[in-house]
């Protein structure tokens, strides 16, 4: 606009020096064409900076809303693209089924635990309904959450809210109807792509090992069509342009905006949103995002495109940002443990459902379970083995558990650390040793702090370490880490 200033001095002075000629007035003509021209481009670049600025904006809101279904869609590629079972991998319809703990030095998993077996499995239900079959689990704990593309645990079948009888159920996919056998339970649910993470209970020991082998494999999953018949899940087909060594979140935090899109819109077309999302569908079409429609970057204008490919750096920092969740109450703080409580069922709560994605894709609902997370004394200092810290539990306050509660010990990298005794974990399954008041003191620390005192050590690594509470169907009733009526007790160094 500047320029355009000058330009309006440069015609007066024109018609000035040269009188009211004709050559004058051509001057005049062609200053002022200069004029009008500079004049719409600088009104265009503002538009085109307006226009940009409203797509980043948008994008950001939308990136958040987004994250949970595209990293469920590359978690499924990834735990999908084997031609057999593997590990904690199978194919689409078939059920991984691991069978021990993992070992000390197995670092292919983050976060292991010591408590329960998985038994999971990926299902497409756009095309017919699969019959998910539990047998009857003896009065074990068992807890198998189905998860929509979402990350919603739309049902949640286990000890505490279906019994342990045999149980079969129908998971039906959108807008699907039809007749289901007798005695089979239908769950609806809201996408095309279903993950079933299921967890049965285990001791340890070889005959418990057995006994949890012999009920994973009587879980099973089989299309509807394929019910009643003898059936055998056709061998998965490998896809050699699936990257199997850059984890999920690292390959979905790699993508730029525009791509990142395509496949959201893709995935939308087989996982709607719901109905409560209609306010975030129709932000969405600002930037092209329609559901049932390609997305295509290619046809927008360049400034939209622009906004759009600025919006995943700061919208990953917002979804990561821990110390932002606690102000907002999505996270809390109690004694040195950080926990979620808002897990599961998400509603509108998207940045939420984001943040839980990123720091613990899986989630089952805090009825379910909840898991104090603790690096250090406080949010300044972290835990090392080259002090010593003491866990105070006061008599009848051990972690408020029906199902089960453990304490698992992790390095910094929160892999099991390996020790004398091969103890990862203490838990319901320990026999402490309490304090003539009924107390129980947890030993935290590298050395063996004496005979006398190993049956309540867990023992630490001499570097950093990471503690991580486990409350299987936490107790609704006081006390309960459910209510703040109980809460993770300090672990403080000791003198």
């Amino acid at each position: 606009m500047r320029k355009a200033l000058y330009i309006a001095v440069a015609i007066a002075s024109a018609l000035f020096v040269s009188g009211c000629g004709k050559q004058a007035e051509q001057a005049a003509q062609k200053a002022a064409a200069d004029v009008k021209k500079e004049v719409a481009t600088d009104a265009a670049a503002v538009a085109a900076l307006a226009r940009e600025a409203e797509a980043r904006e948008i994008a950001f809101d939308a990136y958040i809303y987004a994250y949970p279904l595209v990293t469920m869609e590359i978690t499924r590629r990834v735990m999908t693209n084997v031609e057999k079972p593997e590990g904690s991998k199978a194919p689409m319809g078939h059920f991984a089924r691991l069978r021990n703990y993992p070992a000390v030095d197995d670092h292919s998993v983050t976060a292991p635990n010591a408590d329960t077996l998985y038994t999971l499995t990926w299902l497409d239900v756009s095309k017919e309904p699969w019959i998910v079959s539990i047998p009857d689990m003896k009065d074990r704990f068992f807890l198998f959450p189905m998860l929509d593309g979402w990350t919603n645990v739309f049902q949640d079948p286990g000890k505490r809210t279906t019994g342990t009888k045999a149980q079969k159920y129908a998971i039906t996919g959108p807008g699907w109807t039809g007749t289901l056998p007798a005695g089979v339970t239908e769950f609806k649910a809201p996408t095309s792509m279903v993950w079933i993470l299921g967890r049965i209970y285990c001791t340890g020991t070889p005959e418990d090992y057995k006994a949890v082998h012999a009920l994973q494999d009587q879980v099973s999953a089989v299309p509807l069509s394929a019910w009643g018949k003898p059936y055998t899940p056709p061998p998965g087909k490998v896809d050699p342009t699936v990257d199997m060594k850059a984890g999920p979140r690292d390959q979905v935090n790699a993508m730029d905006g525009a791509t990142y899109f395509k496949l959201f819109a893709e995935l939308l077309k087989s996982n709607p949103p719901s109905a409560e999302d209609a306010p975030m569908v129709a932000k969405l079409a600002k930037i092209g995002i329609v559901p049932g429609q390609d997305f295509d970057a290619s046809k927008l204008d360049p400034a939209v495109v622009k906004g759009i490919n600025a919006a995943p750096k700061p919208a990953q920092e917002k979804i990561s940002n821990l110390k932002e969740a606690i102000v907002a109450g999505h996270a809390k703080l109690e004694n040195g443990w950080m926990f979620f409580k808002e897990t599961g069922l998400y509603g509108t709560g998207y940045w939420n459902r984001a943040l839980i994605t990123w720091y613990g894709l899986g989630a089952n609902r805090p009825q379910d379970a909840v898991y104090p997370t603790s690096e250090g004394p406080d949010l300044l200092q972290k835990y090392s083995g080259a002090d010593k810290y003491v866990m105070r539990f006061e008599k009848g306050q051990f972690p408020p558990a029906k199902g089960f509660w453990s304490i698992t010990m992790y390095d910094g990298q929160y892999f099991f650390v390996p020790n004398p005794i091969n103890r990862y974990t203490i838990s319901t399954r320990n026999k402490f040793k309490a304090n003539p008041d009924g107390s129980v003191d947890v030993y935290v620390q590298n050395e063996s702090p004496g005979k006398d005192k190993e049956s309540n050590w867990l023992p630490a690594p001499k570097g950093e370490f990471v503690l991580m509470m486990r409350l299987y169907w936490p107790s609704e009733t006081p006390p309960s880490i459910l209510d703040g009526s109980w809460k993770p007790p300090h672990v403080k160094k000791s003198s």
